[in-house]
């Protein structure tokens, strides 16, 4: 385990921002730190703590939504994920699934990336589908029921989601050997799930894993391999159109060691975001990806 430097609460001086760059139908590389948070923060809960709970979305729909559609118009259906709205000056509102685990899961301390866009795209729609502790393979057991809304349930009706966003995998490599849970198993669970969104008419935003080298409990060097590899196959997964975007959050959340979770940004575990990490991933992301929303 490396010692900690002060918390960031205790005048860490402020690193530099680095540059974030997006390619739709390719990679979004992102790289770089931001100032240093004020906010304390509490220890969350380890990435392998389960919940087999489904997770209800949390969301923060916007103003005009009916019955869980966003309609620009009462005469309009929700527009298409290109759509550009009627009147809108070439904005755009986004209604977004995200698919995770308990970096998602508002339940387990996560999913503040996502509220950083609600707060930035008022009139877009992004719901949370995050489980703490969840494998890719559980996210891909819950996906028609949960994004597709498959079979459809009337007492919570979905929306027409234009995108949905996966970020998941670290469990599973911890579960390497208790779940057997191989990369190519996890690959073959984020395909489909990739492909079940775009038969949908979706558009597909992959999230390669951050970094989570100080999490020694479960972190050796096999295990680091493994998400070298995982992300090295995310991150070719737009060239191979297979998405429409990757967000590639690994650099973005280190500082100095590439497989160390940047202090200021981590919980005492070094695997979870505290409350600064999701508000920098949660800007990068807009900037790349959101940056013309309502």
């Amino acid at each position: 385990m490396r010692s900690r430097r002060p918390n960031p609460d205790h005048g860490i001086p402020a690193p530099p921002r680095r540059e974030v760059v997006v390619l739709l139908g390719a990679t979004l590389a992102v790289a770089g730190c931001a100032s240093p948070s004020t906010e304390k923060v509490a220890m969350a809960q380890t990435a392998v703590e389960a919940s087999s709970a489904a997770p209800a979305p949390t969301a923060v729909p916007p103003a005009d939504v009916d019955d869980g559609v966003v309609n620009p118009d009462p005469d309009l259906a929700a527009p298409a994920a290109d759509e550009e709205l009627p009147g809108s000056g070439g904005k755009r509102r986004y209604v977004v699934a995200a698919m995770g685990d308990s970096l998602t899961d508002p339940r387990s301390h996560g999913g503040k990336y996502l509220d950083v866009l609600r707060q930035r795209c008022p009139k877009s729609r992004f719901d949370s589908y995050g489980i703490g502790g969840n494998m890719v393979n559980q996210m891909r057991s819950r996906f028609a029921r949960d994004v597709l809304g498959d079979p459809p349930d009337p007492a919570q009706p979905k929306p027409k989601y234009t995108h949905v966003l996966i970020l998941g995998g670290i469990n599973d490599i911890c579960s390497d050997e208790s779940a057997q849970r191989t990369n190519d198993k996890i690959k073959r669970d984020l395909s489909a799930m990739y492909r079940s969104a775009r038969d949908a008419g979706m558009k597909v935003i992959a999230v390669t894993l951050p970094p989570w080298g100080g999490f020694d409990r479960y972190y050796n060097p096999r295990r680091a391999a493994s998400t070298r590899d995982m992300n090295a196959w995310l991150r070719a997964r737009g060239p191979a159109g297979e998405v429409d975007a990757v967000f590639d959050v690994y650099p973005l959340m280190s500082c100095g060691d590439p497989e160390m979770l940047c202090e200021e940004y981590g919980w005492p575990d070094e695997v979870h975001w505290n409350a600064q990490g999701h508000r920098v991933a949660g800007e990068a992301m807009h900037e790349a990806l959101f940056a013309d929303c309502e």
